[in-house]
């Protein structure tokens, strides 16, 4: 009796999971943005359980001869849930889809769009297939049961700095930049004016670092202000029409890369300058504190390794 009551509870916990995994949805809504360009925008948040890792802001561009879609989400299930928002907006097909770069919130929710061609650079494609098994395993970590199913997809298609894409009466420029990671893919659509900044740009969200180079972000920074927008697209954050976003996020990037070039020339161990203090004008900024801990344990150590005077023969 009691071994069949154990088994008995056993399948009442795994149905009651299964449930719940089934009950879960990001209950995504297109924001149209200008004329067929929609925007899905993600929390101002890092992964959880809660979120599913939906912190990422994705976007399609529906033309006259299908839809073109920029980042694919964090899992497979997004990925599926994206398709279907696309469908209760238009009936035209996914004609293709553009991967910005390798981080994972970006290129996860490739399983669902095997069935058309999946773009990035050379070197996204190549960091994906060398580091999408570790990330989603971390992801499954930590958000859970809605990363069920998901596995790396491998961009299918190689796109260059300077290609431009016609299609459907859009003419969409693509930039190859970098500083937020080795290759970040910029989307310039020339149509609409509507300039997909991909993760170089954080709008009242603190920047992530794990692939970084500071000094690099800030003349990427520096390419994309000087492009003629009417709506800029953020990688986290909310959709402007003016450079809002750009000199906020160079602001941050120039304050932390000053004080953490200052702290390793004055010798400071690594816990003071992770509690240093936030200036006034970023302390609202979403998850400023954690990212300022996490930038610090990801940049300062060399810094601080440049700083120390040569050995002495």
């Amino acid at each position: 009796m009691i071994r069949r009551a154990l088994i008995l509870s056993a399948v009442a916990l795994a149905l009651a999971i299964s449930a719940k995994a089934a009950d879960l949805s990001y209950d995504l809504t297109p924001q149209e943005v200008a004329p067929g360009t929609y925007v899905l925008e993600g929390t101002r948040e890092y992964f959880t359980r809660e979120n599913g890792g939906n912190i990422v802001n994705t976007a399609f561009i529906v033309t006259n001869e299908g839809v073109v879609v920029i980042d694919n989400g964090p899992s497979k299930r997004y990925g599926e849930e994206l398709r279907a928002a696309i469908a209760r907006v238009t009936d035209k097909p996914v004609l293709r889809v553009i991967v910005t770069h390798l981080h994972p919130d970006h290129f996860l929710g490739g399983q669902a769009f095997e069935d058309v061609p999946v773009g990035a650079t050379a070197a996204t494609r190549a960091g994906i297939a060398e580091e999408g098994t570790m990330v989603t395993e971390n992801l499954y970590r930590l958000s859970g049961d809605w990363m069920r199913g998901t596995e790396t997809v491998v961009p299918s298609e190689t796109l260059e700095d300077g290609q431009v894409i016609k299609v459907g009466g859009h003419t969409l420029r693509l930039l190859e930049l970098s500083g937020h990671t080795e290759s970040d893919l910029v989307v310039m659509d020339e149509t609409t004016g509507v300039l997909f900044a991909s993760d170089l740009v954080f709008h009242d969200r603190a920047p992530t670092f794990p692939h970084a180079d500071i000094a690099v972000w800030l003349e990427s920074l520096d390419t994309l202000q000087a492009l003629d927008f009417k709506v800029l697209v953020p990688g986290h954050g909310p959709v402007t029409r003016d450079a809002g976003p750009i000199e906020q996020t160079r602001a941050y990037l120039q304050w932390l890369n000053g004080a953490l070039r200052e702290a390793a020339a004055g010798g400071r161990e690594i816990t003071e300058v992770i509690r240093m203090p936030i200036p006034p004008e970023f302390a609202d900024m979403d998850l400023v504190r954690d990212e300022l801990t996490r930038s610090v344990l990801t940049l300062y150590p060399e810094l601080a390794r440049d700083s120390l005077p040569p050995a002495s023969n």
